[in-house]
């Protein structure tokens, strides 16, 4: 059971792996990535602004504790002046404790000094490594870009993109619904030709009725050619091709007359 999980799991996530890759736009990628190393560069500098805001504070407090230590000096002068000893006393234990807090107000300020420099060298190496990412960014982004556009064109030329693709199915189906249309108005011509199927549009003729009607239509054409040629050859004139095919006729004739008179 525990090996079906596991194969489960593995498959879901290769399934998972694929769909982010799918997903991915290198471009979207680089930009996200440079904003997050610009965050980051941001908070290098928040933390040095909170150091060296923490330093100067410190700084403060150590002017402030030395200033005390110059007055209760003064004041353990002033007292045994006054043969005043335990009031001196007082003011030298004072100074000897504000003196302890400087000390280790001064390690606190060396801690912060040093924490400011190597957040300072960890922020311009930062920086160097951000503007190297930025540069290598565009250029790998236009590169993308320049890849994507020559496959894009690729595709578009050769016609295996999606897109082109369908086109060519689309083009393919209608020249294939073109045939088939030729092809079946071919049939229905030569069924009609053959009789095979009646021309409704015809007024109910059959094709016995149509070679009827044609035979009647040139035996009308005989009749008035007939007719014509009849009336042209009663007439007063003769046109000048009767006239000549006439007189081709009767040419041989003469030969003819010269034999009967020798005999």
């Amino acid at each position: 059971m525990a090996g079906l999980l596991s194969r489960a799991s593995l498959i879901a996530k290769a399934k998972f792996s694929k769909l982010l890759n799918r997903a991915e736009n290198p471009s979207e990628t680089l930009d996200y990535s440079y904003e997050q190393q610009l965050q980051l560069l941001q908070n290098v500098k928040r933390g040095i602004a909170d150091v060296v805001t923490s330093k100067k504070r410190l700084q403060m407090q150590t002017e402030q504790l030395e200033q005390s230590v110059v007055k209760l000096e003064t004041q353990a002068r002033q007292a045994l002046g006054q043969n005043r000893e335990d009031l001196a006393r007082q003011a030298l234990e004072r100074k000897s404790a504000v003196q302890q807090q400087l000390q280790g107000l001064d390690g606190q300020v060396k801690q912060l000094e040093d924490q400011q420099e190597k957040l300072v060298s960890n922020e311009q190496q930062l920086q160097s490594r951000i503007e190297a990412f930025r540069t290598q960014k565009e250029v790998i982004k236009a590169q993308y870009s320049a890849a994507e556009a020559s496959v894009k064109i690729g595709e578009a030329a050769t016609g295996i993109g999606r897109q082109m693709a369908d086109t060519g199915l689309a083009i393919q189906r209608a020249q294939d619904k073109t045939q088939e249309m030729q092809a079946r108005a071919a049939a229905v011509d030569e069924l009609i030709s053959s009789g095979t199927l009646e021309d409704f549009t015809a007024g109910g003729q059959t094709q016995l009725d149509k070679e009827l009607a044609q035979l009647s239509s040139q035996s009308q054409v005989d009749s008035d050619l007939a007719r014509l040629k009849a009336e042209l050859g009663s007439g007063g004139e003769t046109p000048a091709i009767e006239q000549g095919a006439d007189e081709a006729a009767a040419a041989p004739a003469e030969p003819a007359a010269a034999e009967e008179q020798k005999q």
